[in-house]
């Protein structure tokens, strides 16, 4: 029992994350290039009129993983991953995003990218788009414009035989379902207005539908899932209001796995748009393609939970972190103020699976926190052990107890990266500390933290050994006596 033997172990990136080399060897901006940096607490990330000089953009050199690459995927190897979930950057394969032929140059990045992955044995699982559309698009309205899925399904085409044969498991949009909590991320949609938002969505859907079918024909080995943002909630009180309230909530957030996984807009969500005046932009054959277009498996990250009710904010802000207007008093938070809610895994395994019965991979899990690089090049992370274990254990019991189909699990992110929701290096996922601070300025030399080496003995067990929490954190000293050491 526990953990299928072709489980898929491994960690998830964002190319506007981690890559830099935002302008190099053709490369166009995208919207993630004119996002400035935020402060926890003090300032949120702007979305500038283009690139303005002297303002500092996080993703222009993010930790430099565009020339570190190998290197990076080397220490993935070492943990033992069997899977890397990244993203390819839709601006260096079309620079604008509306060209006819791609940038070869940017798809010989990605050519030597696989080949290091293949000479490690590691599958790649790739986003397709990752919060990165091109900025070009914006003279089209983005995704507003319907024109804008023929653009995206181009440059998927271009990709799908790029890789045929290379790469298998795709992901179309990374989150889709952030386009109602954070636009600009989601597509390029600078606008708070429900009916832009809902035309924008449903353009993602058609490309996103025409997508999975055109990579069955190309490679009938493709397999394509849905990437869903996990916003999961529980009711405020038993109160029937704050019942309905919540139900109502996952609605808005679970109509996009509906039409995903389903084939169609569900009869609840057709509803809602009709109160609300809100008319798709709907055309013939659009239905056919929608049915035709439906995810082989539903992926998603998994952070939080909410709790909602009758009185929940009905406008939705953030990338993760919304302000629903209630709290858990039953739960902690991080650092950032994000709800650590082991449990809720399992739960949100179960009400996935019993709701679209597909396969569930959970793609992002981790930790945002401070993290310090001790002067002897070690760092302790026992926080980070203590909530990866607790979620884990949870993901085995949705496993073994309730019998959901999990794929596999790649942690956010493997390597420290910039966050998205703030635009900053001093919110650390990984297991691998990189030098670089949130003025973009340090070394770029990486190190192996603590987390390190627990995660690798987790992946050489296929998760039997999770660490015994009564006994210590970490087993890095054990490893480094069998002489692995810190990178140097």
């Amino acid at each position: 029992m526990g953990f299928p033997a072709d489980f898929l172990w491994g960690g998830a990136t964002a190319a506007n994350q981690i890559e830099g080399a935002w302008d190099v060897d053709g490369k166009g901006p995208s919207t993630a290039d004119v996002l400035t940096a935020g402060i926890r607490g003090v300032k949120r990330r702007r979305i500038t009129d283009g690139v303005e000089p002297g303002e500092f953009y996080p993703s222009h050199t993010a930790i430099d993983h565009f020339h570190r690459y190998a290197e990076d995927i080397a220490l993935f190897a070492e943990m033992g991953f069997n899977v890397y979930r990244f993203s390819i950057a839709w601006s260096r394969i079309f620079p604008k995003g509306d060209e006819t032929e791609p940038n070869e140059a940017g798809l010989a990045f990605y050519d030597r990218l696989l080949d290091e992955l293949d000479k490690h044995h590691i599958t790649p699982l790739v986003t397709i788009s990752h919060f990165e559309t091109p900025l070009g698009l914006q003279r089209y309205g983005s995704w507003e414009n319907r024109q804008v899925a023929d653009f995206y399904v181009r440059y998927a085409r271009t990709l799908l035989e790029r890789y045929r044969g290379r790469v298998r498991h795709w992901l179309t949009f990374n989150e889709i379902n952030v386009m109602s909590t954070n636009p600009w991320n989601a597509g390029g949609i600078d606008s708070e207005d429900e009916a832009v938002r809902m035309r924008a969505a449903y353009h993602q859907f058609l490309a996103s539908a025409r997508t999975v079918r055109l990579a069955h024909e190309i490679d009938p080995d493709n397999q394509v899932g849905m990437m869903f943002c996990g916003h999961f909630a529980y009711p405020a009180s038993p109160d029937p209001a704050d019942v309905i309230g919540t139900m109502e909530f996952m609605q808005k957030m679970l109509f996009y796995c509906d039409v995903q996984c389903r084939g169609a807009y569900p009869r609840y969500k057709l509803r809602e748009l009709e109160r609300e005046g809100i008319k798709l932009p709907v055309r013939d054959g659009d239905a056919e393609i929608l049915r035709a277009g439906t995810v082989d498996f539903i992926s998603y990250s998994y952070y939080m939970t909410h709790v909602t009710g009758q009185k929940t904010r009905g406008i939705l802000r953030g990338l993760n972190g919304l302000d629903t207007g209630y709290s858990n008093p039953h739960i902690k938070r991080s650092d950032w103020g994000w709800g650590i809610d082991p449990m809720g895994l399992r739960y949100s395994l179960n009400l996935l699976y019993d709701r679209y019965q597909l396969p569930v991979m959970v793609v992002e899990n981790g930790l945002g926190a401070v993290d310090t690089l001790q002067a002897d090049g070690t760092v302790h992370d026992p926080y980070r052990i203590d909530y990866l274990r607790r979620h884990l254990r949870e993901m085995r019991k949705a496993i073994d107890v309730d019998g959901v189909p999990v794929m596999g699990y790649t942690s956010w992110g493997p390597i420290d990266l910039v966050a998205a929701s703030t635009g900053e290096m001093s919110k650390r996922y990984g297991f691998i500390y990189v030098d670089v601070d949130d003025a973009g300025q340090g070394t770029f030399k990486r190190y192996r933290k603590d987390s390190f080496y627990w995660y690798r003995r987790v992946i050489a067990s296929n998760g039997a050994w999770l660490g015994d929490e009564d006994a210590g954190y970490a087993d890095a000293a054990d490893a480094k006596a069998a002489g692995d050491g810190l990178q140097q």
